[in-house]
């Protein structure tokens, strides 16, 4: 459930700094436009979990990444977001995490959790695939948990392009992620 601010004014992280305090409500900015959002529904944090969970025991296995639960990336001053889960190559990370513990450039994968509102289908199938490709992400997963199903972009030259849309029994793999496989089924909730 998110709702954008759009007042004619370019919105920077400067300006986000200076909100008060407000638990369960988070603050993006995709391309100057400002997306706020609450806590989101119960069963797209646990589909969240589910993904960082499968990603995060294959890459403590192979050790060539790291994955990780609602990390800022800050590309710009008007382009920082909160994306669900990302994963990184320890290569990236070192070239993209700055002290503050947040990413400063592209995760090599980014996941996204769909919302049921229109606006948050906008902002994540439209500004932040638009975002994400313009800054050199790898791969983009949208996961749906109403409908079981997860869209792959994939990076075709200098855009992500769909390259498939898998069902619950659909197997995941990725040319990004060396070995990794499993069913969509384990990535949303019962």
């Amino acid at each position: 459930m998110s709702q954008m601010l759009n007042t004619g004014v370019r919105w920077t992280i400067h300006d986000v700094e200076l909100f008060a305090e407000n638990e369960g409500t988070r603050y993006e900015i995709v391309d100057g436009e400002l997306f706020v959002t609450r806590a989101p529904h119960f069963k797209h944090q646990q589909t969240c979990g589910r993904i960082f969970r499968q990603l995060d025991v294959w890459s403590e296995s192979t050790g060539l990444g790291e994955a990780v639960i609602n990390p800022g990336v800050l590309f710009s001053e008007s382009d920082n977001v909160i994306p669900d889960v990302v994963w990184a190559t320890k290569e990236t990370l070192a070239l993209t995490l700055d002290e503050a513990g947040h990413l400063t450039g592209a995760p090599d994968l980014v996941v996204e959790v769909l919302s049921a509102s229109q606006e948050d289908l906008r902002r994540d199938k439209e500004a932040k695939l638009k975002l994400y490709s313009s800054r050199g992400v790898k791969e983009y997963w949208i996961a749906d948990w109403r409908s079981r199903k997860l869209e792959v972009y994939r990076r075709e030259q200098t855009q992500l392009k769909l390259v498939e849309t898998l069902f619950s029994s659909d197997i995941i793999i990725s040319p990004l992620l060396t070995g990794f496989s499993c069913t969509v089924n384990q990535f949303f909730p019962v």
